[in-house]
């Protein structure tokens, strides 16, 4: 046999131990949880054979409390490049077999290696978590690890898009590199999330906590909003993500990619018939997006967070956009905290990755109270304002029912930077709802009438004649056409086509400050 032969299977004998991570026992043990190895969810994300693993090879070099007998190749991380759709993806998963997946020096320093690449060649990054965080052998190392992560992960933010599943545990410093990212989407029943522990939320404030109340897919899609999609398995998620990626570019500087589409009657009749007669009847805006943009196009980001607005992605006539919508049939479709939030987080992103924005208006106006006022909603909504208002992308607002004070100002509106603005025929332009304004302008004349209750209504008519509609928005070119339901779509694939080729720069700065 030639010495080349021994070392061709001697590299080849070394690739196959890599190969096993933890061995058979734990991988075991990752299967009777419902979990799929790291090179299991690699093998399911990219395209069949597009893989080109980096690192495999790499160990760590500690000696401290027994490090030096529990070497394995890869170091707990599977790092390397491959394909989505014949499209060019970075990937990392953690291994939980191989010391529970810990993160320490060699580790992160793979995953720097592959955020460095992504950064280099404008190629998305998508990190598979399941750790069971710092390597606390290695002792601060490990948190410089972390660091260097979190580095990568600012300086890659609107640069290429960022995804995080959580396959597994992630806590401690570990969320943060997931929180840094573009999207994050979590597994029912085997990830959960959470900065500290139900053992030392215990003994610091008593309460008692399962790791799934506590940083669940359930907690964090509804009560947090950290997480923006929930699955039911691993490959539901790995599936999710690989559509979530068709609607984006590559990279800041592209567009992202188109289906092929041929026009044909672009009317939708069934548009007419969605809003209530009664202004104060809800109705669910998602039929009106659907009716809208091309068939089951609609992929909606944080279903189940802030459900008084929708935002997610979708195409019309083959090309992405972005859709940010008030929900009437959720809370009234008012602006609050979270969902004021939600939506300038999703209009940030799209503006970062040339996404036009497509807004769908019905806001009687920013819900009132204590609770909103004292956790500052004030600031909270002028996030939603502030990304509005710095977005270069096309920007289309439709009016659909009703857009009262404030709230008209934040959704898009032509007064921060909107190119085209529509409205449907049932749209109502106003500082406020008519009984309301009633109330105060006619109130002397109310309080002397013979029946107070006669007066407000004849004088709500009056206010609701003049005001409830979008004819003296539309006189003052707020709005620069009035449509028929039916036409939304055809109408809206001829702004945005016409929009192609905007260009529209910021002053110059640093950055701006938006109100965190």
């Amino acid at each position: 046999m030639s010495n080349m032969q021994d070392k061709m299977e001697l590299l080849e004998a070394k690739i196959a131990e890599a190969q096993k991570g933890g061995g058979e026992k734990r991988i075991a043990a990752q299967h009777a949880k419902g979990k799929l190895t790291a090179r299991e969810r690699i093998h399911f994300l990219l395209d069949e054979g597009s893989f080109e693993e980096t690192g495999m090879l790499v160990m760590h070099r500690s000696v401290d409390f027994g490090l030096d007998k529990q070497k394995i190749l890869g170091d707990g991380v599977v790092t390397g490049f491959g394909t989505i759709d014949d499209r060019l993806v970075y990937v990392f998963a953690q291994d939980f077999t191989v010391l529970g997946g810990s993160l320490a020096e060699a580790h992160a320093e793979k995953i720097c290696q592959v955020m460095d690449l992504a950064m280099k060649n404008g190629a998305p990054v998508i990190g598979l978590n399941d750790s069971g965080g710092a390597r606390i052998q290695e002792g601060v190392v490990s948190l410089g690890g972390y660091a260097d992560i979190f580095y990568r992960n600012t300086r890659a933010s609107g640069v290429i898009p960022q995804l995080s599943a959580i396959m597994g545990p992630c806590a401690g410093g570990a969320v943060y590199s997931p929180a840094l990212t573009d999207f994050i989407g979590m597994v029912e029943g085997t990830s959960y999330m959470f900065v500290t522990g139900p053992n030392v939320v215990k003994t610091v404030t008593h309460e008692e906590v399962t790791s799934e109340e506590l940083g669940g897919a359930s907690a964090h899609s509804t009560k947090s909003g950290v997480t923006h999609f929930t699955y039911a398995n691993e490959l539901a998620c790995i599936n999710g993500f690989r559509k979530l990626l068709s609607y984006m570019p590559q990279n800041c500087e592209e567009d992202a990619p188109s289906l092929p589409y041929e026009a044909g009657d672009e009317s939708r009749v069934g548009l007419n018939s969605i809003i209530p007669d009664n202004p104060n009847q809800p109705y669910d805006i998602r039929e009106v997006i659907d009716g809208t943009v091309d068939e089951n196009s609609f992929l909606e980001v944080h279903k189940d967070f802030a459900q008084n607005i929708v935002v997610g992605f979708a195409r019309l006539a083959g090309k992405s956009i972005g859709i940010v919508a008030n929900q009437p049939a959720y809370l009234a479709g008012v602006l609050d905290i979270d969902s004021s939030t939600k939506a300038a987080r999703f209009v940030r992103f799209c503006d970062s990755f040339n996404i036009p924005l497509l807004v769908f208006e019905d806001v009687p106006g920013f819900l009132p109270g204590t609770d909103q006022e004292w956790n500052a909603i004030i600031t909270n909504g002028a996030k939603l304002l502030y990304a509005f208002s710095e977005a270069t992308v096309p920007r289309i607002t439709v009016i659909t029912r009703k857009a009262y004070g404030g709230a008209y100002d934040v959704m898009n509106s032509k007064h921060i930077g909107a190119d085209m603005n529509y409205a449907w025929p049932s749209a109502e332009i106003a500082v406020m709802g008519a009984k309301g304004a009633a109330e105060i302008i006619f109130r002397k004349e109310i309080k002397a009438a013979a029946d107070p209750a006669a007066k407000l209504a004849e004088k709500e008519a009056e206010y609701a004649e003049i005001f409830a509609n979008p004819y003296r928005a539309a006189a003052r070119g707020y709005i620069d056409q009035v449509i028929r339901p039916d036409e939304t779509r055809q109408k809206l694939i001829k702004a945005f086509k016409m929009l192609e080729s905007k260009v529209d720069s910021m002053p110059k700065k640093k950055h701006g400050n938006i109100p965190l």
